[in-house]
């Protein structure tokens, strides 16, 4: 591609601010090497005649792109966004840019960007849970290039850091059945498309394996994770005939939904049903009630992430992190009616 005669370039910059090219190129990729008066001068050079780098001919001229690409099931569901936003701010404080898709949580999608990605030069890739097909794990070993999984975590040779879906939610469903109930369903994610999700419904099978019940009594609900989707889940639940005493949600949205379905049927919370989240979100604060969830370390994740990447990027090796959740009691859960 022809550069335009107009666009301005690095000696424009340079004849602009009174310095050499070299500064101009190290200013702006090292500017902790450059005198604040000059950089300064630099910047404002910058900002006037509108510069960008030639992102192309660097890369070229680096042997590297110093991007990152990171694929998240979806855009719509807050539960991605603390942790994206905590991972980009430590990409950037790295020198790397984030490029970011979302696969709708659909396999092939998601097959389709990682190709993408590796063919624009991302150096390493963050990708959601574990559940992908060996014809995409041959294609990113094949081309070396680094990958982290988060959102999970479990014991295996793969490098991740996340939590134990599976554990967690036993602790949650172990502290509802500690309150007496003993008809629980579960709305959650389609666990066939999400393995946070399945583990996620195995773990509260597990909790009512040790509390004595029978896990096969569980009823769950697979619906899209939007607000929308929890509360006609909710709705179904609620026209059983063994309605449950309490409904545990695989996401705080999830339950915000279930939380204005009970509502708007005239159903109280807890005092006929008791509602639980999952991942602590800023709208469990603000339900009414507020919600009973559990916290996930979205920020914290997503800066370790970050850091986990930079050093298998530069073929250091790491070790896989798993972090701590912690039950929040809050109005949505008491005991059966």
């Amino acid at each position: 591609m022809r550069r335009d005669p107009d666009t301005p370039t690095l000696s424009d910059v340079a004849e602009v601010a009174g310095v050499s090219t070299a500064t101009v190129s190290r200013c702006l990729n090292a500017p902790e090497r450059v005198l604040e008066q000059t950089r300064n001068r630099v910047l404002e050079a910058v900002r006037t005649l509108g510069y960008a780098p030639n992102f192309g001919a660097r890369a070229l001229a680096e042997g590297r792109t110093r991007t990152v690409g990171a694929i998240i099931p979806t855009m719509e569901n807050a539960i991605f966004s603390r942790g994206i936003q905590a991972f980009q701010e430590e990409l950037r404080e790295h020198g790397l840019t984030l490029l970011i898709a979302s696969s709708s949580y659909r396999p092939e999608i998601e097959e389709e960007q990682i190709r993408a990605l590796v063919a624009r030069g991302a150096e390493g890739l963050l990708l959601i849970g574990f559940q992908r097909n060996d014809t995409i794990r041959d294609f990113l070993s094949a081309r070396g290039v680094p990958v982290l999984v988060a959102w999970a975590w479990q014991d295996g040779p793969a490098p991740c850091v996340g939590f134990d879906n599976r554990a967690a939610m036993a602790d949650m469903g172990g502290e509802v059945i500690a309150r007496g109930h003993r008809r629980l369903a579960l709305i959650s994610a389609d666990p066939q498309v999400n393995d946070r999700a399945l583990v996620r419904i195995e773990g509260l099978r597990d909790a009512m394996r040790e509390a004595g019940l029978d896990p096969a009594s569980l009823i769950v609900e697979p619906t899209d994770a939007s607000l929308d989707a929890g509360g006609l889940a909710f709705r179904r639940l609620w026209e059983r005939p063994d309605r449950p005493t309490a409904v545990l949600c695989g996401t705080d949205v999830l339950a915000a939904g279930a939380l204005v379905m009970a509502r708007s049927l005239g159903v109280k919370v807890p005092d006929q049903v008791s509602i639980t989240g999952f991942a602590d979100l800023d709208l469990a604060r603000i339900t009414e009630p507020p919600l009973t969830t559990m916290h996930l370390p979205h920020h914290r994740m997503g800066r370790e992430a970050a850091r986990m990447l930079v050093r298998m990027i530069a073929g250091e090796p790491v070790d896989s992190l798993r972090l701590d959740c912690a039950l929040v009691l809050r109005g949505t859960l008491a005991g059966p009616c």
